[in-house]
């Protein structure tokens, strides 16, 4: 069996989905108040937190195994190894953040990303103790085993983020079935005021649902699934986010600013997708961005 094939087997196993949830409810109590899960999220940079911080880890790590190989540098690779362990804690954090998001498969497969992580990290403090003690052996040997295991772990995070979509925006993903021609949405009477309503565009095969929010003559009219999850937000609600008019997913509240579709309020990270709107004899038209054509 491939690796990827068990950890699809993996995601499919409720045995530990007890655990999980309070692990999940855990987190969830832990990193309060909102904004402090905004901030793990990525909320305020447009993109996920947790890659960007993974970097210094693994990077630090994979730095130290090569110049753990070469004597004369093995201080550095000491440094090294502290540097990536310092910076595993922010990375965790945001990590837990996302992972307390999203769906029970992925939860599950996350839950095993971090107990592989949780013994890397474990065996590169015991690879830096033993180095303070002059144990230099030692620590070369908890030190690469850690590297092993950081590995293994990476590939299943690769797994959660590529195969199971737990990190790329949905909204993207769905814009790219749009036509790229304008789209009749009906007459503008026909929208109600303040609240999204579902209507749909031509897509290649299937219809795409959009959302379009009505203030006054004014539409503004976005991709139908949210960017974190594919929630429907055609039935989410209209409301102030953070000074600015935002709507808001049913699922997981992230909200996205009606003016941009940037993220006001996470879950989401990715802002949403919205099409551009003129009317035409009372009638409300809209198309994909340039961007998308």
């Amino acid at each position: 069996m491939s690796l990827m094939a068990f950890l699809d087997r993996w995601a499919d196993v409720p045995t530990y989905d007890k655990a999980i949830e309070s692990a999940r409810r855990a987190v969830n109590a832990a990193l309060r108040p909102q904004g402090v899960k905004d901030l793990l999220h990525g909320t305020w940079l447009g993109h996920s937190l947790h890659p960007v911080l993974v970097q210094v880890p693994v990077g630090s790590w994979v730095s130290a195994g090569v110049l753990d190989a070469i004597p004369r540098l093995r201080p550095a690779a000491t440094v090294l190894i502290g540097t990536g362990v310092a910076a595993a804690v922010p990375a965790a954090l945001s990590g837990a953040a996302d992972w307390s998001e999203q769906d029970v498969g992925v939860r599950r497969l996350g839950a095993l990303h971090a107990l592989a992580n949780t013994a890397a990290l474990s065996l590169y403090v015991g690879s830096l103790l033993a180095r303070g003690s002059g144990r230099g052996t030692l620590g070369r040997v908890l030190s690469y085993a850690g590297l092993g295991i950081a590995g293994g772990s990476a590939a299943v995070g690769g797994h959660m983020s590529y195969a199971q979509s737990s990190g790329p925006s949905h909204s993207a993903t769905a814009a790219r079935a749009l036509t790229s021609d304008w789209i009749d949405l009906g007459p503008l009477d026909d929208l109600p005021e303040g609240k999204p309503a579902l209507r749909t565009g031509k897509g290649g095969s299937v219809a795409v649902p959009l959302a379009a929010v009505r203030r006054g003559a004014r539409v503004d009219v976005f991709v139908g699934a949210c960017a974190h999850l594919s929630g429907p937000l055609y039935e989410g609600a209209v409301e102030e986010v953070r000074g600015e008019q935002c709507l808001v997913c049913p699922w997981h509240g992230s909200a996205f600013d009606l003016d941009s579709g940037s993220p006001r309020r996470g879950p989401a990270a990715n802002p949403q997708e919205k099409l551009e709107v003129r009317m035409e004899a009372g009638r409300v038209m809209a198309r994909l961005p340039n961007r998308h054509r």
